[in-house]
């Protein structure tokens, strides 16, 4: 819709797009987020699982689904819009200024989650989908910052898409860049411990 409706004015099909992604994303975590965690995304489920959010065993289906998602919603779209339902598309998106944008769009996603998700956790949705849309503009690669969507746009010969063939290099640079968040949160916010200290009173007495 947005590449249709700028008329050929690649600032406007981008703003277009930018717009509709951070206001679905907040929506969509706020409705889902009671249920699953709104877990979109296999970067961020991969290091929620490290850190002990959810299960290791539960990763792989929450993978597949995401994945099935991002398809289905590739196809919906095609469908929508006239378009074939699947085709695989020929926008470059190759070089190393386009992996380190996606290494830095994904460390900020995972910074922004999960620092606020300790600090924060209400207002999440809201910090996710204007960080998006931020991040849409000020990274070189546009900020695909999700596995499950880098594979399923390489599927879409649209403004949205990604050549088949640039894509490993997308989820290797978006993998390094959840990870790094990781570690520099785990460091920056360390977690509470399980079992509290033993507090004692300037006498010895066992307070805890």
């Amino acid at each position: 819709m947005g590449e249709r409706l700028a008329g050929g004015n690649v600032a406007i099909a981008l703003l277009a797009n930018t717009i509709a992604t951070g206001a679905g994303l907040a929506a969509l975590i706020l409705t889902f987020g009671p249920i699953s965690g709104a877990h979109f995304n296999p970067a961020v489920t991969i290091m929620d699982a490290s850190q002990g959010g959810i299960g290791w065993r539960d990763v792989p289906i929450y993978i597949l689904v995401q994945i099935l998602g991002a398809f289905g919603g590739v196809m919906v779209a095609h469908l929508m819009f006239g378009e074939a339902i699947v085709s695989a598309s020929r926008h470059v998106h190759a070089g190393f200024p386009q992996l380190l944008g996606e290494f830095v769009a994904t460390f900020g996603l995972l910074a922004v989650i999960r620092g606020g998700v300790r600090r924060r956790a209400s207002a999440v949705p809201f910090a996710v989908g204007a960080y998006i849309t931020s991040a849409y503009w000020f990274t070189s690669s546009t900020s695909f910052a999700n596995p499950a969507v880098t594979l399923a746009r390489s599927a879409s010969d649209t403004f949205a898409g990604i050549r088949p063939q640039d894509v490993p290099g997308f989820v290797i640079a978006q993998m390094l860049g959840a990870a790094a968040a990781t570690l520099t949160f785990r460091w920056l916010v360390p977690s509470l411990p399980k079992v509290a200290d033993r507090v004692v009173d300037r006498n010895g007495k066992d307070l805890s």
